[in-house]
C-alpha cells in the first residue's frame, strides 16, 4: 500500500489544479488517472496536420477568468470566437428561414429583437417558477405574455429549444427551470489554435500522474482514505474525487460507506447530458463569408440547426455543429459518413449543389465513453442552483468532491474546474492560497 497526503482521482483541470497547488505547498499527491492521458474531458486530437478539439472548445468569457489568465502565462495562442454561449447576436450570424432562404437584414433584426423580449420576460418567470417546473415550463410562461401570431412564437420558441441543447446537451422539458440561471459570459469567449490540452500538459508538469489507474473503490473514514486500483491500494489522509458526475453515478464506481446528504441528494439531481461534436473539414468554403456562424429555423432545423465558422482557426475550410439532446441520442450509434451525410442534407437546403462532401470528418462520442458517461453535467427537473456547490460539500474532513458540477456560477466551464480544484485545495490546507499560484509558481 502506497501512502501520501492527498489523493486526487482524475487528472483532468480540476485534479491537475488541486494536485499543482497542494504539491506546491509540500504535500505528497499523487494523481490516479484511468485514461493513458492527462485532460479529462479536455481532449485535443491532432491529425494530418489538424488541431481538433473534441472536448471543451471555448473560454466563455476572459475577463477575470483564472484560465483565460493560466493560457496567457502558459503563452497558449488563442482566437477571439465570440459566439460560443448561443448567443444570438454580438458576432455576425447569417440566419435563414424556415424556406431555406437567409434573412434580410431587418427580418434577421426583428428576430433578434423577438429573443431579447423573451429572455427580459424570462427572468420573471424563472423567479415565480415552482419547484418542480422545466425550462420548457417557463419559457412557454416567456412567450404567452406576447401578443404575437403562431409564426412569430414558434421562431423563438425553436431559438429557445436549441439554446437549451446547446448549453446543456439536454431536451427542454427535462432541464430545470432555473437550469441556464447560471449562463453569463463576461467579456470576449476564445478558443486556441494550438489545443486546450496545452493548458492540462502544463498543468501536469512535475506531478506524480499515475495513468490508466481505474478506481475501482473508494473507502472513507475519520481516519482517512483509501483508493482501490487494480494496481494496488494508496491510503491518505485526505481524497479529491473529480470524476465526472456520470461516473459518481455508475455502480462501477464504489464509495464506501455511500454519500451522505446533502451531498447525495444533489448528486441524485444532475445527470450527464448527450452533446457531441461534428467537424467537418472542405477543400473550398461554400459558405457566408464574413460571419461566425450560421443558423437555419424551421422544423428543417430539428436536429441540425447550427455550424460554427472554424475556417480563420488553421486557414483549412471548416465547420463545427453539435449533435445536443435529443439530435445526440437519436444518431448515438450512426458512424461518422451517416451523421455527415445528415448533416449535409440541411446545408445543401441553404447552398444547393455549392457543398462538397467533406475531406476530413471527426465526431466525438462522450456518451459511450466509461470515463464520464456524457459531456457534462445538467440540472435535471426539481435541481436547484445550489446542489452544485451541495456536491462539494467536505465528507467526513477527509473526501473531497470537485469539478465542473461542483461550482455554481458557471458550472459545465473549464474555468469551473479550476475553481473547485481551487477550492478543494484550500479546504484541505485549511487556508486560502492565491489560485495564481497555479500558473505563477513553479
Amino acid at each position: 500500500m502506497e501512502q501520501f497526503d492527498t489523493i486526487v482521482v482524475g487528472a483532468g483541470v480540476a485534479g491537475l489544479t488541486a494536485a499543482r497547488l497542494l504539491a506546491q505547498q509540500g504535500h505528497r499527491v499523487v494523481v490516479l488517472e484511468a485514461r493513458d492521458r492527462v485532460g479529462g474531458r479536455v481532449w485535443t486530437v491532432r491529425h494530418e496536420g489538424h488541431v481538433t478539439d473534441l472536448g471543451a472548445s471555448w473560454i466563455h468569457g476572459i475577463t477575470d477568468s483564472p484560465v483565460a489568465a493560466a493560457a496567457e502565462a502558459f503563452g497558449m495562442p488563442t482566437y477571439e470566437f465570440t459566439v460560443g454561449g448561443y448567443q444570438p447576436d454580438s458576432r455576425p450570424i447569417a440566419y435563414y428561414g424556415p424556406e431555406g432562404n437567409r434573412l434580410t437584414d431587418a427580418a434577421t433584426r426583428a428576430f433578434i429583437d423577438d429573443i431579447h423580449t423573451v429572455d427580459a420576460a424570462l427572468q420573471a418567470a424563472v423567479a415565480e417558477s415552482a419547484a418542480d417546473a422545466s425550462y420548457r415550463d417557463v419559457t412557454e410562461t416567456a412567450l404567452s405574455a406576447q401578443d404575437w401570431d403562431a409564426e412569430r412564437t414558434q421562431r423563438v420558441r425553436e431559438y429557445l429549444e436549441h439554446r437549451s441543447e446547446e448549453q446543456y446537451g439536454a431536451w427542454i422539458e427535462d432541464l430545470a427551470a432555473h437550469g441556464l440561471d447560471d449562463d453569463s459570459i463576461e467579456g470576449d469567449e476564445v478558443v486556441f489554435p494550438d489545443g486546450y490540452d496545452r493548458l492540462t500538459a502544463r498543468l501536469a508538469e512535475g506531478l506524480a500522474v499515475r495513468l490508466k489507474h481505474e478506481v475501482e473503490r473508494v473507502a472513507w473514514s475519520p481516519d482517512g482514505v483509501s483508493v482501490t486500483t487494480e494496481y494496488g491500494v494508496f491510503s491518505a489522509a485526505a481524497a479529491i474525487l473529480t470524476v465526472p458526475v456520470g461516473v459518481l453515478q455508475a455502480p462501477e464506481f464504489v464509495i464506501e460507506p455511500p454519500l451522505p446528504e446533502p451531498v447525495a441528494g444533489a448528486l441524485g439531481r444532475l445527470r450527464m447530458n448527450a452533446f457531441e461534436k461534428v467537424v467537418l473539414r472542405f477543400a473550398t468554403k461554400f459558405w457566408d463569408d464574413g460571419v461566425y456562424a450560421i443558423r437555419q429555423q424551421g422544423p428543417e432545423g430539428r436536429w441540425w440547426h447550427s455550424w460554427y465558422d472554424l475556417t480563420a482557426l488553421h486557414g483549412t475550410p471548416t465547420l463545427l455543429t453539435f449533435a445536443a439532446g435529443p439530435a445526440a441520442v437519436e444518431t448515438r450509434d450512426w458512424d461518422e459518413e451517416r451523421i455527415a451525410e445528415s448533416v449535409l442534407v440541411q446545408l445543401r437546403r441553404l447552398y444547393g449543389d455549392r457543398v462538397e462532401a467533406p475531406t476530413h470528418i471527426l465526431v466525438s462520442d462522450w456518451q459511450d465513453d466509461p470515463y464520464s458517461h456524457g459531456s457534462y453535467a445538467y440540472m435535471t427537473v426539481g435541481s436547484t442552483t445550489s446542489d452544485h456547490d451541495d456536491l462539494a460539500t467536505p465528507v467526513g474532513g477527509v473526501l473531497h468532491l470537485a469539478g465542473e458540477a461542483t461550482w455554481t456560477d458557471d458550472p459545465a466551464t473549464v474555468p469551473a474546474a479550476m475553481l473547485s480544484g481551487h477550492r478543494a485545495a484550500t479546504n484541505i490546507l485549511g487556508r486560502d492560497i492565491p489560485i495564481e499560484d497555479l500558473w505563477a509558481r513553479g
